[in-house]
């Protein structure tokens, strides 16, 4: 078989059942895990909190190009995309190692301006960078991992992907679709009216992880929870495997960012739903907890279905007069067409 055949999330299905069977409950370290392979991060029993762990990797032409993604961006966002994985399980973000390879032609301005772009982030959410390494390659790439915390120990407290119960209303974040837009934007694909251009292209290049909002989740209840970066309806069904549960989702109510929808008309929904990368926050949870969340939260937040038992991982999509709605494409997926 090859790896295109099993897909990203096959294999990492694969890596789980294989480390799952090594497991020595005799080690220390396997005792005190809590959370391995398959949520937004690592968890485990600390001395006194429960320590997180998330790594992520970003490559030349898969996942930016230089031509569209300043270098001081490209900081930034490679930074970000971790620590919103902290931010879903509700933690605080505190160090990060940064591996880099370069070319051997980049400009040593231009390197400067990515760590630039990390440490603006970093100051932002008090985080450290503490090290990394350095490497040679034939394109750049960045693998940053970001460790943190939960405050205090009790381990039914954290947001996980495998928490989501039926009859939970299903809310997110935010808008939706914004950076599947500007990506659009920059590569040329459009050509956006004055007042959306900026609102665009910061959706794509500088997304701000939602950290203390993943932390007034915590505080008001919520237990299911992770970050949109595969688009909506991928990373909702992740939430629905994990969970063992199915989810129906009313299109109409899906919150599409202004920008998009003043720009793509009837395709600005399709990029909502699947195109990834807004790294807002998607969860679950009783409709009276959502109703404190909200009254919480400065940004908007949206209930767009609700969790129903059935087949594990299956979405519905229905639009509001309660007809089913056709998506072409549910999001990314690595080694899939």
């Amino acid at each position: 078989m090859k790896v295109s055949a099993l897909g990203e999330f096959g294999l990492v299905r694969l890596f789980a059942e294989m480390v799952t069977r090594s497991r020595n409950k005799k080690v220390d370290s396997w005792q005190k895990l809590i959370i391995g392979i398959g949520d937004d991060c690592a968890a485990w029993r600390g001395d006194d909190a429960i320590q997180l762990a998330h790594v992520d990797s970003l490559f030349q032409n898969i996942h930016f190009t230089l031509e569209t993604t300043p270098w001081r961006a490209l900081g930034w966002k490679s930074l970000a995309v971790s620590v919103s994985d902290i931010a879903a399980m509700g933690g605080v973000p505190a160090y990060a190692l940064v591996s880099l390879t370069l070319l051997d032609d980049n400009e040593v301005d231009d390197v400067e301006a990515l760590y630039q772009g990390m440490i603006e982030l970093a100051d932002r959410f008090g985080i450290a960078i503490i090290g990394g390494d350095t490497g040679r390659a034939s394109v750049v790439s960045i693998t940053i991992t970001v460790f943190g915390s939960m405050k205090g120990r009790r381990q039914e407290a954290m947001l996980t992907r495998s928490a989501a119960r039926a009859g939970d209303k299903i809310a997110v974040t935010g808008y939706l679709g914004g950076a599947a837009g500007g990506l659009e934007m920059l590569t040329g694909k459009l050509k956006p009216d004055n007042g959306s251009a900026s609102q665009l292209r910061q959706a794509f290049l500088q997304p701000l992880p939602r950290v203390p909002e993943g932390q007034v989740l915590v505080a008001q209840g919520v237990r299911a929870a992770m970050d949109i970066s595969d688009g909506l309806i991928s990373d909702l069904a992740h939430i629905c495997e994990a969970s063992k549960v199915s989810a129906r989702v009313n299109t109409s109510l899906v919150p599409v960012h202004p920008a998009v929808k003043a720009n793509f008309g009837e395709r600005a929904l399709e990029l909502a739903l699947s195109g990834g990368e807004d790294y807002e926050l998607l969860f679950t949870a009783p409709e009276p907890v959502i109703d404190k969340v909200k009254q919480k939260l400065s940004c908007p937040v949206t209930i767009i279905g609700e969790i129903l038992s059935g087949e594990p991982g299956e979405i519905r999509l229905v639009d509001s007069a309660g007809k089913p709605y056709n998506l072409p494409k549910k999001g990314w997926e690595h080694f899939k067409s």
